[in-house]
């Protein structure tokens, strides 16, 4: 080995609100409910301004939702009919497990809560969820197909996303919610929901966030290569490989950070 490549570091570190957190360590949590709390709206809250850059905003269709951390069977949801680009900390609704408004004002997203509300009882795991409506990930539900793995990228969600096939018009009943937790499964981080859109979720904010952004961009990829020829797929055992690289909740978690620091930058209204 090169004198050069000896010295490449084995590991980085990223100061956090207030952490250091080193390379695969789990993201830190906040020393009180009333802190944790903050934290997770915030990211909410930023998560649909990063939507909205992203278009992933039609005609308002979509939420992303996060558990209370004091209350865990309560979540935090955006108010149906409210602009992603314009929501801020305060326009956020806690929703009961009966979908009852605790805290809040707005309107409660029926389909938000048939969905979310059976996601959160099914995986424990799952602090946070995301869905919307985008154009790639829409585009190719259609096919009803999953996802290759075409690039480095897209491996992060090889043998880890699933397809529900079983589209019936809007969610807005439980039993449809309870089919499509049932399709997640208990350790897949993404679904295609067929002729629908994407869904992801994530032990935080913003790895279930960041999983959205990056399941719609494989979508997108996959689109154009078709469309250009025939892909070849990375083989089975390389992409296995590659997905316990890239497909982490830490790189999940990571991968959102430098979106956050662009919002607070260019928006930082959205914390009020």
């Amino acid at each position: 080995m090169s004198a050069r490549l000896s010295r490449l570091p084995t590991a980085y570190s990223l100061p956090r609100d207030g952490h250091t957190v080193h390379r695969w360590q789990d993201p830190p949590q906040q020393p009180t409910h009333e802190a944790e709390r903050r934290l997770r709206k915030q990211r909410l809250a930023g998560s649909f301004r990063l939507f909205a850059r992203h278009g992933f905003d039609m005609g308002g269709a979509g939420h992303i939702t996060v558990r209370d951390p004091q209350y865990p069977d309560h979540f935090w949801v955006n108010p149906v009919g409210v602009y992603f680009g314009h929501i801020r900390v305060s326009d956020l609704l806690l929703v009961s497990p009966r979908g009852e408004i605790v805290e809040g004002q707005g309107a409660l997203n029926l389909a938000a809560f048939a969905i979310h509300a059976a996601l959160h009882e099914a995986r424990p795991d799952v602090v946070a969820a995301a869905h919307a409506h985008s154009l790639y990930g829409k585009a190719w539900s259609s096919l009803g197909r999953l996802l290759d793995p075409l690039t480095q990228d897209a491996c992060a969600f090889h043998g880890k996303h699933a397809l529900f096939d079983n589209f019936t018009g809007v969610v807005l009943e439980a039993s449809e919610g309870a089919r499509i937790a049932a399709t997640l499964g208990p350790d897949k981080v993404a679904l295609i929901l067929q002729n629908h859109g994407l869904l992801t979720v994530g032990r935080t904010v913003e790895a279930a966030v960041w999983r959205f952004i990056a399941l719609d961009n494989a979508a997108h990829a996959q689109l154009l290569a078709e469309a250009a020829g025939t892909p070849r797929p990375i083989p089975a055992a390389v992409a296995e490989h590659t997905a316990r690289q890239v497909g982490t909740e830490f790189g999940g978690w990571f991968s959102f950070q430098p979106y956050w620091d662009r919002l607070l930058r260019d928006e930082p209204d959205f914390l009020d």
